[in-house]
């Protein structure tokens, strides 16, 4: 059975790196080689949105781990 739910992280990991590029590729082309100290702030941003989404989707799947756990516990133990 394939999974229909939207997944707004992973949308939003897509969008911010999809706008990074298009920044940078903007960047060279109008500032030429001025952008490069801009275009590494914006790698810099990137990577730091990139990784908080990484946290978030690690976050959320360990406390759905803990929820499916207790759920079986509880099931087993009632």
């Amino acid at each position: 059975m394939s999974q229909t739910s939207f997944d707004r992280l992973r949308a939003l990991a897509i969008g911010s790196q999809a706008l990074g590029l298009t920044l940078i590729i903007t960047l060279e082309t109008v500032m030429g080689d001025a952008a490069r100290p801009w275009q590494g702030g914006v790698l810099a941003a990137m990577v730091g949105v990139a990784l908080t989404i990484a946290t978030l989707r690690w976050y959320r799947a360990k406390r759905r781990q803990k929820q499916q756990a207790e759920a079986t516990r509880d099931r087993h133990d009632g």
